[in-house]
């Protein structure tokens, strides 16, 4: 979100809180650890000596790297937005760099070391080749928080944050599916970049999603090939809207907001790709899809002020347990919104299997 291949995608998500997977950080403890002087977090994992101030310099800067255009109104930017608006209510100082080539992530992260930050946080895991940094001696005082889809081999140096986005995409194709009952609709599409793993999941999920409200209902995916290219983005729209689709899930990234406006003027139903866009209106959209990276990432540095953000921990966040992921719907009735809460709380109790439910309805 990360879906953090959406991030990928967005081009949804995601501390001790954006951390540890067997407690809440808020209610999580840290004990001294002499071998390493720092702090042992309950759950596992190593409170970095001195957080947030890690280098002792009176002073707390976050360095932010990110794969993607961090002004993209998506999912790259809410990553900064988060670190903006928490460092300045806290008198810290932000470096970001969006655009980062995957080739120049291990440079990139030396230099912000260089730049004395007391972490460097990664937009999303493509930029996982910057890792090996964490282990050398100019980065030895900074913690590391990084997003991950599964694909990142956790170490003592890092924390990583993760989500399932089986249970988002389920989730906003369950959301889609109500929506089309009250209108009678029967096809859907979702339109998303290049045919990749993650994409080709989403698109499971959200069929499975939408099938289990209307099993009969017709959804199409167009890969566009590029996540960010409107042009591209309004042509497989427009070849939808063509076909008759009352839905499209522009699962995308900077070419969100061309393809949605698009859609709009047909009064299709509209999804966000992983964050909270209700109050917009222009371009508007029927349902917010969250699992955007910048509110994990505000909760991971929440934990970071206080002094409890271990290294060495994952947190895998929950449909339905944690305030995040989540979908909203941003109009609709008390009842369609009722049954998306328990089908959400669902997933939470595990009363739902959202992978097994995208086996049997996604394919």
């Amino acid at each position: 979100m990360e879906h953090r291949r959406a991030a990928r995608l967005a081009g949804a998500a995601l501390a001790c809180t954006a951390m540890l997977s067997l407690a809440a950080c808020a209610e999580s403890d840290v004990t001294a650890d002499k071998s390493t002087g720092g702090a042992t977090a309950a759950g596992g994992g190593t409170v970095p000596p001195g957080e947030p101030d890690l280098n002792g310099d009176g002073k707390v800067v976050i360095g932010v790297l990110s794969p993607g255009d961090i002004n993209d109104k998506g999912y790259y930017q809410s990553f900064v937005d988060g670190a903006d608006a928490f460092a300045k209510s806290k008198g810290w100082t932000v470096i970001k760099r969006g655009s980062v080539p995957t080739t120049e992530a291990l440079n990139a992260a030396r230099a912000l070391c260089q730049q004395k930050v007391d972490m460097v946080a990664l937009g999303a895991s493509e930029l996982k080749d910057a890792i090996p940094a964490s282990e050398e001696a100019a980065c030895a005082k900074t913690a590391w928080y990084v997003p991950t889809s599964g694909n990142i081999q956790q170490t003592p140096k890092i924390m990583l944050s993760t989500d399932d986005p089986n249970q988002s995409i389920l989730t906003a194709g369950y959301a889609a599916g109500i929506l089309m009952q009250s209108r009678g609709a029967t096809k859907a599409a979702f339109v998303t970049g290049a045919q990749a793993d993650f994409t080709e999941a989403a698109a499971k999920a959200f069929k499975a999603g939408i099938r289990t409200v209307l099993p009969d209902a017709t959804v199409t995916t167009t890969y566009t090939g590029d996540l960010n290219d409107s042009a591209k983005a309004k042509e497989a729209v427009q070849a939808q809207i063509d076909q008759g689709t009352q839905v499209v899930y522009p699962y995308l990234g900077g070419s969100t907001d061309a393809a949605t406006a698009l859609a709009n003027t047909k009064k299709l139903i509209t999804l966000t790709p992983g964050t909270d866009r209700c109050a917009s209106t222009a371009p508007k959209f029927d349902v917010s899809v969250i699992f955007s990276p910048g509110d994990y990432f505000t909760e991971a540095l929440k934990q970071f002020a206080d002094g409890r953000l271990a290294m060495g921990v994952e947190k895998v966040w929950t449909v339905g347990k944690d305030p995040y992921p989540t979908v909203r719907l941003c109009g609709g009735t008390a009842e369609q919104k009722q049954k998306l809460d328990a089908f959400m709380k669902d997933i939470g109790d595990k009363k739902i299997d959202p992978a097994e439910q995208v086996r049997r309805l996604g394919a």
